[in-house]
């Protein structure tokens, strides 16, 4: 499995949105400016971000982004898929099928489909809300 460019920077943006909202919405300018990213390529994330339900848009002076519900029920996996991510550890740990080998003679099919199984328990236990708590102790 490989994050790309876009997942990394879609939960960087959504973790910075988390911190710096209260009641009013961010604008992709703040937030291009607070963690170094290219304002054009957040307003790409953010249309996912939008359409996936995990934000909404306000418009006008004074509008930006806010979250549509709790931190504490975004996951990261919420994010990650929402920006495009393929959340998969190897091709063949989708189906069966992918795999250049029959399923029964290959030995490691079932290792990389468990290790998905994992990723995807433990990115999907992982809340916004929880993030930001264990980065404010550390």
């Amino acid at each position: 499995m490989r994050i790309t460019t876009r997942g990394r920077y879609a939960l960087r943006a959504s973790l910075a949105l988390a911190s710096l909202q209260n009641e009013a919405p961010v604008s992709i300018n703040q937030l291009s400016r607070e963690e170094n990213i290219s304002s054009v390529f957040l307003e790409q994330i953010f249309f996912r971000l939008r359409r996936a339900g995990i934000v909404s848009s306000v418009r006008g002076p004074g509008g930006g982004f806010q979250f549509t519900r709790d931190l504490s029920s975004i996951t990261v996996k919420d994010v990650l898929q929402a920006a495009g991510e393929e959340l998969n550890v190897t091709d063949c740990d989708k189906n069966a099928k992918a795999c250049a080998s029959v399923p029964r003679r290959c030995a490691s099919h079932n290792v990389w489909a468990d290790i998905t199984v994992l990723l995807d328990k433990y990115l999907g236990s992982v809340t916004l809300a929880s993030v930001l708590e264990r980065f404010q102790k550390s």
